[in-house]
């Protein structure tokens, strides 16, 4: 009664084809066992294939969706501003730059933020993205970044990626930062002046990239202070 079950001969080349070609799915190997004279079903194939543990076949070998955010995370910056009020109710714009492995760089904070000022604050940190392995940044596409902002990154080899019209959730690098600094540290602060800001933000983006543990790095900083 039921369909007969399949020789050991084509259990093997079924097996084999798997192995080999790590990925080809189970109608992949249908198809490959047809042109072969072989007529199986793609599900007598798929549950082989699961008998052996090479589910889910096209991924066999190749990385899970983790590991491959994680090896393409090296090549992602991003940056944004955000604005932080002063006793005296001034505002003031605060420029950073975030690695997508959680690494913050403070570049600087203005009553102005023009796009000379911007420009200027990439130059002056003077990093070598490119020998990072950086390239992408993301960007929102306020006027403030102008063309002479891309052009920095874009003299390293880095493109510019902007993101759709108030999404905020495409530029979830930087935003991620955001909140964490405001919840953990200018939440709790009065800001007297710029030179205070300034303090504030570089002394806590030190806390940040070398001692703060973080769950997406199984609770490890981005920069531990022995690696700096």
């Amino acid at each position: 009664m039921g369909r007969p079950p399949l020789s050991a001969e084509i259990r093997e080349l079924v097996w084999q084809l798997a192995r080999e070609n790590s990925r080809w799915g189970h109608r992949r190997i249908c198809g490959e066992l047809t042109k072969l004279g072989f007529s199986v079903s793609p599900t007598s194939i798929r549950r082989l294939l699961a008998q052996a543990g090479l589910e889910p076949a096209p991924r066999g070998r190749g990385p899970n969706w983790p590991e491959f955010l994680r090896s393409e995370a090296s090549s992602i910056i991003a940056c944004d501003f955000f604005t932080v009020e002063t006793v005296l109710l001034r505002r003031f714009y605060v420029f950073f730059i975030a690695h997508a492995t959680r690494r913050i760089w403070f570049a600087g904070c203005t009553l102005n933020p023009s796009g000379e000022w911007v420009t200027q604050q990439a130059r002056n940190l003077g990093l070598d993205f490119a020998a990072e392995g950086v390239r992408f940044l993301i960007r929102d596409r306020d006027s403030k970044y102008s063309g002479p902002f891309d052009e920095v990154f874009r003299s390293e080899g880095i493109r510019t990626v902007k993101t759709p019209v108030r999404a905020p959730k495409a530029n979830a690098i930087a935003e991620r930062f955001v909140r964490t600094v405001r919840s953990e540290c200018l939440d709790w602060l009065l800001i007297l002046s710029r030179r205070h800001l300034e303090r504030v933000l570089r002394i806590y983006v030190d806390h940040y990239n070398t001692q703060r543990p973080h769950r997406a790095l199984e609770l490890c900083p981005p920069e531990p202070e022995g690696d700096a």
